[in-house]
């Protein structure tokens, strides 16, 4: 049994609990479908700015195996529902924590955070609640599995073959979180989470878990989703683990020390419970061989930038600033210029620009981490006792000043590559080469990200290829990307959020993957007819259905996924050719020129690719006004043999899947989208072109 109270950067020096005081509110955990109230175990957490105590946490009494149970047997109702019905919850789950953004923010003050850091905590995380919302409705059908790829044949004729697809998990996921981000370092992993159809049980860490709390608290209040689909634990962690299955998963994020110890637990290694691990890293920033004022003055905002916001407290901040040898004097004098006008204290007066660390056992952290980096780099600005705070009570307050560090001889240094204090601290460094700065960072065994700051016309592919490896992200950033680059310490939905090594080997976010993560990839074989009954899209090869109405003239619930429609048949020309290249304006020599043709690949003139797609709308489009609406799209499209003039060809048009689309403006008709699988033959019916087509087909009035 581990006893994980909290994932902050330390550990407690002593397990001796405070006394209990009836002044002092008790964070309640939600547990089995109620809120659950200890009595015993509980630890303090402390205001940030003033040191006044604000609330205790403990989770003596929770029973763990009955949390777990509940999840799998109560939660386990996402599974059943569709993606978009999960992504639709989402939305409005996001929907309804905005309108209590205000409430968060009134919290965060206590963990020493401005509103503009506590922005990128409350309505970052909402954003991203947002965006794999739209995400999942985007690009996933309106299923409960993912079809992974398309018909694999596995037989000579056609009778056997294979896709993959992925499923729910039929268990819960672990969530332990870190304290610097206790609202958006939830958000971002039940997001992926619950779109998969996996219930959740989060485990904050106790400094900040009153917010964590408090979003929970909210979501709960608009009943949306399963009972048992989202539980929270606050306090220890105590036997949580013990009760995990191999349908379970756990996720961490926090030091890499206590990441190690986790991800060595037995009970997690006997099962094969997979454990994601993302943990703080050595992150760095590097100015380019060529740089000039501008590259520079970026370079200098963004390393100030991550130094200062959030007061230093982000698992993406950096850490090593590496310069060339003959600029670090000017990058000093610049940073240290701009440090001087930061303002640290209260964030409840006007004037200060930069808060408190969470909590003083950060405080007592850093300041060792810093006394551990001294010994191998000059202090040059900060990291004394001397800083002046704007608060009342500045020795109350876990304040510690922005410091820059200078190490002049990276090569011989070991700390500065392995240490990471979290908090407002950089070390600036020289090189002198691209093989000495891919050597250097590498040193930190693998980051979460790493910026790149050069001129707009320098090449740095050869450092990008040395250094991506080391790496979950790499952030580019020259004067054209600067207008609207979202910066070095910003993840995004879409990217992939971790690192190798040190970085914790994981990964977070990074768009459907993230919701993949949660799933089973699971090969399924059987006949064309097998599969598509348990993919719910049409292979090629399955049974297929015809009849006298042509399927334009049906509306979306009255499709059938395997109708087809075979038209007549079209001679190609010489005049469509010629017709069709005056019409477009490609006149392209294999297309019009007979001689040129002749000498080329194909030996004679073909038809316009683009003219085959075209012809073959002709062939299989109905006219007359009915259900279909209009055209969505067009994906996969191959052509496979050349039409030459004097061949014929003829369509096979197929339903392949139907998704219905939910409807924003009552006014419009409903309508769903249809997959339509096209195959474009010749008069030997060999394969010319294959695609699918995408219309948005009305629905019944009484669906």
């Amino acid at each position: 049994m581990l006893d994980l109270d909290t994932t902050n950067s330390i550990e407690p020096s002593s397990t001796t609990h405070i006394p209990h005081r009836e002044n002092i509110p008790s964070l309640a955990s939600f547990v089995y479908g109620t809120w659950h109230h200890a009595t015993q175990d509980f630890r303090e957490v402390y205001h940030a700015i003033t040191g006044e105590p604000i609330y205790r946490v403990s989770s003596h009494g929770i029973d763990m195996a009955k949390a777990v149970n509940y999840a799998k047997q109560h939660g386990a109702e996402l599974a059943n529902w569709t993606f978009h019905q999960r992504a639709n919850a989402l939305k409005q789950i996001a929907q309804a924590l905005l309108e209590r953004k205000e409430e968060f923010y009134a919290l965060a003050t206590a963990t020493g955070a401005t509103r503009k850091d506590a922005w990128v905590d409350i309505e970052g995380g909402i954003q991203t609640l947002f965006a794999y919302s739209s995400l999942v409705r985007r690009e996933l059908n309106d299923e409960k599995i993912i079809t992974e790829d398309a018909w694999i044949p596995l037989s000579k004729h056609g009778s056997f073959g294979a896709k993959h697809i992925l499923s729910a998990k039929a268990g819960v996921a672990v969530h332990i979180n870190a304290f610097n981000f206790p609202i958006w370092g939830m958000l971002e992993k039940i997001a992926p989470t619950l779109l998969a159809g996996v219930p959740c049980i989060v485990k904050p860490a106790t400094d900040g878990a009153q917010l964590t709390q408090a979003v929970v608290h909210a979501i709960l209040d608009i009943q949306l989703l399963p009972q048992g689909a989202l539980q929270l634990i606050c306090g220890q962690t105590y036997d949580l683990f013990e009760q995990l299955s191999a349908q379970d998963c756990v996720t961490f994020t926090g030091s890499a020390d206590t990441g190690q110890k986790l991800r060595q637990h037995p009970h997690l290694n006997r099962h094969s419970i997979p454990f994601s691990m993302e943990a703080d890293s050595v992150n760095s920033a590097i100015l380019s061989p060529e740089a000039n004022e501008t590259t520079i003055e970026l370079f200098v905002r963004e390393v100030f930038r991550e130094i200062t916001s959030k007061a230093g407290q982000k698992c993406t901040a950096i850490r090593r600033a590496f310069v060339p040898e003959n600029l670090l004097d000017t990058v000093q004098s610049q940073l240290i210029n701009k440090l001087k006008k930061v303002v640290v204290g209260d964030p409840a007066r006007s004037d200060t620009t930069m808060g408190a660390l969470a909590s003083l056992k950060q405080k007592q952290d850093v300041t060792h981490k810093v006394q551990l980096l001294a010994q191998e780099a000059e202090i040059v600005f900060g990291g004394n006792p001397d800083f002046k705070f704007n608060a009342e009570f500045p020795e109350r307050g876990a304040f510690f000043p922005p410091t820059l560090l200078r190490c002049t001889t990276p090569d011989q240094a070991s700390i500065i590559h392995q240490t990471e204090a979290f908090g407002p601290v950089c070390t600036l460094m020289p090189y002198q080469s691209i093989e000495q700065l891919a050597h250097l960072v590498a040193r930190g065994e693998g980051s979460l990200v790493a910026s790149i700051v050069k001129n707009c016309d320098e090449n740095i592919e050869t450092l990008v290829q040395k250094i991506a490896p080391w790496h979950g992200r790499l952030h580019i950033l020259d004067e054209e990307s600067a207008k609207e680059s979202t910066g070095h310490g910003s993840p995004l939905p879409h990217l992939v959020h971790g690192g190798p090594g040190r970085a914790g080997g994981g990964e977070e976010l990074g768009g459907i993957r993230a919701v993949k993560h949660y799933m089973q990839r699971t090969a399924i074989q059987g006949s064309p007819n097998s599969l598509t009954q348990v993919t719910h899209a049409w292979t090629a090869g399955a049974s297929v259905r015809e009849d006298r109405v042509h399927p334009f003239k049906k509306d979306f619930d009255e499709l059938v996924i395997g109708e087809r429609l075979l038209t007549a048949r079209r001679t190609v020309t010489e005049s469509d050719l010629v017709n069709f290249a005056c019409l477009s304006g490609d006149h392209f020599y294999a297309h019009t020129d007979k001689i040129a043709a002749a000498n080329s690949f194909f030996g004679e003139r073909v038809a316009h690719g683009y003219f085959i797609v075209s012809a073959a709308a002709g062939l299989f489009v109905d006219a007359a006004e009915g259900p279909v609406i209009a055209n969505y799209g067009m994906d996969n499209l191959r052509f496979v043999e050349p039409v030459k003039i004097g061949d014929s060809i003829q369509v096979e048009l197929t339903c392949k899947q139907k998704t219905p689309k939910p409807q924003k403006d009552p006014t419009q008709p409903a309508h769903g989208v249809v997959v339509w699988d096209i195959k474009v033959k010749n008069q030997h019916q060999e394969l010319v072109a294959t695609y699918d087509i995408l219309t948005l087909v009305a629905r019944a009035a009484n669906h």
